[in-house]
């Protein structure tokens, strides 16, 4: 099966998956689609002891798919892009402090506070692994996922500075997560000893401050052009060139292709750039292209993660890891966030509960799912990639349908 096949499948899924949500669920459009995706494949499932020929069509077609490689290399520098251009510059920017403090500090403290944990609990159910190992999972389920985030959070109301917090810094602990990850990982294959703390300083450092740089600079370019253009075909292309050359541009150079999207997503979306280099045709039909991709990659995305469940081999221990698993990165997102609120609260007057709507509304995705599957056999794959699902669906199901009801309570106390 070719990816043209593979992708018309998926969006035709996709589509009917979305008319059905539309139609009796009526849910946000994240959580609809994984559900129905879900369903759809335990319907495959016990079906398959009647007649195999659905199960076998639908797990060769999710076999096909490096699910790591198409979410990221290919999605996920459009739906960074899309949700940084439709984020409020002007409250990012006056949150600013509270936003990068989220995103580095309390990513990088849940990724000790789960590593730790989870080490522990391991060790309790009779797993002998290795201290870096939980680490490294710490670190893939750390981040945030901004596009289970943004997909809930424009329908609830929230209050718009904890709001601006939340999509603020899962926008950027994506790509501070990545690097995190990716360091850790080298630190796994090489061993503590060949790997010194400059390498990891060095390397955290060209990824983030690179990414950063590169996304103001290419920014900046696509800015400088459409400034001196009035055509709105063309101004469309120059964003989507930004992200697909931007992105290639990153991985050439070894910095984070994250952290270039979401930094060149922000430069473009500001009201200045808006006022100053697009027409209100122009502006119109950007965003209008940029809403409909996000809307149609995002549908895809979730599709996949509920098939994903076809190719996960769940034991009863790895269940029970992940049942308590899914407690252990509460109790460390609560305590990652709890100390950096009481800090800027004296800056900032936050809502009361902040700190249990931050941690009840860091929703897990597909990026940790992707992180998941690029962990060598040798690691323990298939435990972490368990205890990394039930978390993503859990998160998404759980966190994600009853997120506006713990948001209404607090609007009433």
């Amino acid at each position: 099966m070719d990816y043209f096949q593979i992708a018309s499948i998926l969006v035709v899924l996709s589509a009917v998956f979305g008319y059905i949500n539309e139609k009796y669920f009526k849910l946000p459009t994240t959580i609809g689609l994984m559900l129905i995706a879900i369903i759809f494949t335990f319907i495959t499932i016990v079906s398959s002891y009647i007649n195999p020929i659905l199960f076998d069509h639908q797990r060769e077609l999710i076999s096909q798919i490096d699910f790591s490689e198409v979410l990221l290399d290919m999605m996920l520098s459009f739906m960074l892009f899309a949700g940084a251009m439709h984020t409020n510059f002007e409250q990012l920017k006056i949150q600013r402090r509270p936003v990068l403090a989220f995103a580095f500090v309390s990513t990088l403290i849940s990724t000790f506070l789960v590593g730790g944990l989870i080490y522990g609990v391991l060790q309790l159910l009779g797993y002998s692994i290795p201290f870096i190992y939980t680490l490294l999972f710490g670190a893939l389920i750390s981040p945030t996922d901004p596009i289970a985030v943004l997909g809930i959070l424009k329908k609830i109301g929230i209050d718009k500075k904890v709001e601006t917090v939340i999509v603020g810094e899962s926008l950027f602990n994506d790509g501070v997560g990545v690097v995190i990850f990716l360091t850790i990982f080298k630190i796994a294959r090489k061993g503590l000893n060949s790997f010194h703390f400059n390498e990891v300083l060095k390397l955290f450092g060209v990824e983030v401050l690179g990414g950063i740089a590169l996304g103001l600079l290419l920014g900046w370019l696509a800015y400088k052009m459409m400034k001196e253009i009035d055509n709105f075909d063309t101004e469309v292309m120059i964003t989507l060139a930004l992200v697909m050359g931007g992105t290639i541009l990153a991985h050439k150079i070894h910095v984070s292709a994250p952290l270039t999207m979401v930094t060149a997503g922000l430069v473009i979306g500001n009201d200045t750039v808006r006022n100053n280099a697009m027409s209100e045709i122009t502006e119109a039909y950007v965003d209008k292209f940029w809403e409909l991709l996000d809307v149609l990659l995002n549908t895809v995305l979730f599709v996949m993660i509920g098939m994903e469940l076809l190719v996960i081999s769940f034991k009863l221990d790895y269940i029970i890891a992940g049942v308590i698993a899914i407690i252990i990165v509460l109790i460390s997102r609560y305590l990652s966030v709890k100390p950096l609120l009481a800090y800027f609260e004296r800056k900032i007057k936050f809502i009361p509960k902040t700190d249990f709507i931050m941690t009840w509304g860091g929703l897990r995705g597909g990026i940790s799912i992707a992180l998941a599957l690029t962990i060598p056999q040798n690691m323990n794959r298939e435990l972490f990639l368990v205890m990394t699902y039930m978390i993503v669906v859990f998160s998404i199901l759980v966190q994600g349908l009853t997120l506006s009801r713990l948001v209404q309570k607090v609007k009433l106390k």
